[in-house]
């Protein structure tokens, strides 16, 4: 009767595991049986097969046959070349011209790859696109000359906003949390975080934020003040003009001063209208030559 028992129980797992599937392991076989692992994709998972054709290249002279080959394999190589261009989106620059840098960086590696060196051409090509697309930003996108060493700061600060930045209404971190966060100093994250705005210039004409009547940055720009320019010459000129004889002082006065012609400063001193003009004319090239100006004609 036991034995009918476990039969029929036998009978009703069959009947009620679908045809083909395998049956239900036990707990002991779960524990001991390993987990087999899945063989992750690799990121160029459709790399062509062109071992071959980039030693026939290396073989070739310069020539039609060469260019035509080394096309080929550009176009072979292109769809890697799109999806490392496509990690540089959001950044200022649209995707299609991304694209076309990095296509520019695959022509290049494929015309310098040499396969004697035996490292595969995807080691050699993605360093060489990737650093053509970041010589490209580098170059062409910062609105203000920044130095390679702010540039590296504004990286990593961009980093840390995105690791620390918990959700979309998210003010993003302090200047102290990424400090924390990537053991930079607070001075560091501060200029990393204004080189941030330095891909984009803000135009002058731009109008200024909360103002109502059209008031631009430019109407903020100061002109240049003439007489800046006459305060910084006379007091270039002052201890010079203290060095000349008192005569030579007191004529140049009278006639650069008190605008007196050369021949009430002649009556006055009771000498020749010629002499006087000589006088001036000495005193002038000496001043001229003591504070490095051109001297008077």
């Amino acid at each position: 009767m036991a034995r009918r028992s476990t039969a029929r129980r036998h009978g009703e797992t069959s009947r009620t595991r679908p045809p083909g599937k395998p049956a239900r392991r036990t707990r002991r076989q779960r524990e001991t049986t390993p987990t087999p692992r899945r063989r992750g994709r690799h990121p160029h998972h459709d790399a062509p097969d062109t071992e071959a054709d980039f030693r026939r290249l290396a073989a070739l002279p310069d020539g039609p046959e060469r260019e035509d080959l080394a096309q080929r394999l550009v176009c072979a190589w292109m769809p890697m070349a799109e999806r490392l261009a496509l990690r540089f989106r959001n950044r200022g620059e649209t995707v299609e011209d991304l694209q076309q840098i990095a296509a520019l960086g695959l022509v290049k590696a494929v015309n310098g790859y040499d396969p004697e060196h035996g490292t595969a051409f995807e080691s050699y090509a993605i360093p060489t696109v990737t650093g053509e697309i970041k010589r490209h930003f580098r170059d062409n996108l910062w609105g203000v000359h920044v130095p390679r060493r702010v540039q590296e700061l504004r990286n990593r600060v961009r980093t840390a906003r995105q690791e620390l930045t918990r959700s979309v209404d998210d003010h993003g971190p302090s200047h102290q949390e990424i400090a924390e966060h990537t053991g930079m100093t607070e001075e560091e994250v501060r200029l990393g975080s204004q080189a941030l705005e330095s891909f984009t210039t803000l135009s002058l004409d731009a109008e200024l934020t909360g103002a109502e009547d059209g008031y631009s940055l430019q109407d903020t720009l100061g002109e240049t003040e003439p007489g800046f320019d006459l305060v910084i010459d006379r007091q270039t000129v002052k201890p010079e003009l203290e060095a000349l004889p008192e005569r030579d002082r007191e004529i140049l006065y009278m006639r650069f001063f008190r605008d007196m012609t050369q021949s009430r400063i002649a009556e006055h001193f009771g000498m020749s209208q010629m002499h006087v003009s000589r006088l001036i004319s000495r005193a002038c090239r000496r001043l001229a030559t003591r504070v490095g100006a051109p001297a008077p004609q």
